[in-house]
């Protein structure tokens, strides 16, 4: 026990000192585990063993092959142009609708990051294209800027999203049902984002201009959707019909993406060594963060640490709301000051024990992770998405775009609230399909 509570200390502090989250999980993992069987009277060769099984169990040939489409899938339809036409399409269709830009970069940011499965690389891409464009009409910096930052976080929960498959892997959980149970809590962040906007600028005039028409075609801003819908359709309509796991989904939406982009000129060879480079360096980067994460899963449980706080939080006789409620507030506090990745690896092997002990459902509470996670992307005094769009905006400073992310997070933390309330909202549509 006081090996694993060591070795949990010191990775907080590994994690707060912004050491790599996959380097200070492996290590402090790894060596926990060698000390832990060492005080068990076991050797090197055994603990080695160990931890050799504990890696066979994520990373087998399905779960490294569904992690390198989805990744190769997100680099393809970037470099295919893919990403951006949900965002091109919306910008048209609400050009007459007062804070219509704004509106257009949450919608066109949520598809983007759905169909890279990454957030931050969504707020530094459309970063770079909203937020001018929406100054340049004369937008209020904190609506433009703080649009396309919380945007960038409904990739989290829409498929396919990277921290649903490593929450799935972890936690020996369906990717696939977890992937179809954030569907309509996706859409519900998605409305009360809208409707933050559609809220400020009515009360405020001055942070949008008067609605206009460019007299852009609405036909072939439709017209140049059926990629992306295309993609979309594959992902959920295969996955929630059960004809398609993920890696099935995930290969198919490959050669469609590439056929696309050959067919209209936007891949060449220079352009697949790109993507073929980044694909591999993140795939590795993803790999092993999920090894060092089950290590340390492992680790905790050698070591009880996990086992120890549920049975804390039962002889308490703590309601399982109260539990939840405590969860929440450790998330966002922990959002704060450390990424959401590195979150995620420290509290899935602790918080898994609890769900046992409350009988929790895996699913809805993969949900409520991700969400959490997705308001730990906005939230003061870290937000790395606020970060990022503060990067590429280099003349806005980040205390107007905090300004602006603010409206967004009392929103967020509603739609937090309804999802623990109600776990309809996530376990509906996984409901429908066979478990």
């Amino acid at each position: 026990m006081l090996i694993g509570w060591l070795g949990l200390a010191i990775l907080i502090v590994l994690l707060l000192a912004r050491v790599p989250v996959a380097l200070a999980t492996g290590a402090v993992a790894a060596l926990g585990v060698l000390a832990a069987e060492f005080a068990l009277g076991a050797g090197p060769w055994e603990s080695g063993q160990a931890m050799l099984a504990m890696l066979q169990q994520v990373l087998h040939v399905d779960a490294v092959a569904m992690v390198v489409l989805f990744l190769l899938l997100g680099n393809l339809a970037f470099y295919a142009g893919i990403s951006t036409r949900i965002y091109d399409a919306a910008a048209v269709w609400l050009q007459r609708v007062p804070g219509g830009m704004a509106i257009a970069a949450i919608m066109g940011c949520g598809g983007f990051a759905a169909i890279s499965g990454s957030s931050v690389a969504c707020a530094s891409t459309m970063g770079r294209i909203c937020v001018p464009e929406m100054l340049k009409q004369s937008y209020d910096a904190r609506l433009a800027t703080s649009a396309v930052a919380v945007g960038g976080t409904l990739g989290s929960l829409i498929p396919p999203s990277v921290l649903f498959i490593i929450f799935g892997l972890l936690s020996d959980t369906s990717v696939g049902h977890l992937f179809i149970a954030g569907i309509l809590p996706g859409l519900l962040s998605l409305a009360g984002m809208v409707g933050v906007v559609i809220w400020w600028v009515a009360e405020d005039r001055g942070v949008a201009p008067a609605a206009s028409d460019t007299r852009a075609s609405r036909r072939e801003a439709s017209m140049a959707l059926w990629p992306p819908v295309i993609l979309l359709a594959i992902i959920v309509g295969g996955i929630a019909s059960g004809w398609a796991t993920p890696g099935m989904a995930a290969a198919l939406c490959v050669l469609v993406t590439l056929v696309i982009g050959l067919l209209q000129g936007r891949l060449n060879v220079e352009n697949l060594w790109q993507v073929l480079r980044q694909s591999a360096v993140q795939s590795l980067s993803v790999l092993a963060l999920i090894a060092a994460a089950r290590i340390f899963m492992g680790f905790l449980d050698l070591t009880g640490v996990g086992q120890v706080l549920a049975d804390a939080a039962r002889s308490a006789g703590l309601p399982m709301l109260t539990v939840l409620a405590i969860a929440a507030i450790v998330y966002l506090l922990m959002g704060m000051v450390i990424e959401p990745l590195g979150i995620l690896v420290l509290t899935v092997p602790i918080m898994l024990p609890l769900t046992q002990a409350y009988g929790l459902d895996l699913i809805w509470f993969g949900v409520l992770v991700v969400k959490l996670l997705e308001i730990a992307l906005i939230t003061p005094p870290v937000g790395l998405n606020v970060f990022v769009i503060g990067s590429v905006t280099r003349n806005i400073g980040m205390d107007r775009i905090f300004a602006g992310v603010a409206r967004f997070l009392m929103v967020d933390l509603l739609v937090l609230l309804v999802l623990i309330l109600f776990p309809a909202v996530s376990l509906w549509l996984p409901g429908l399909m066979a478990r």
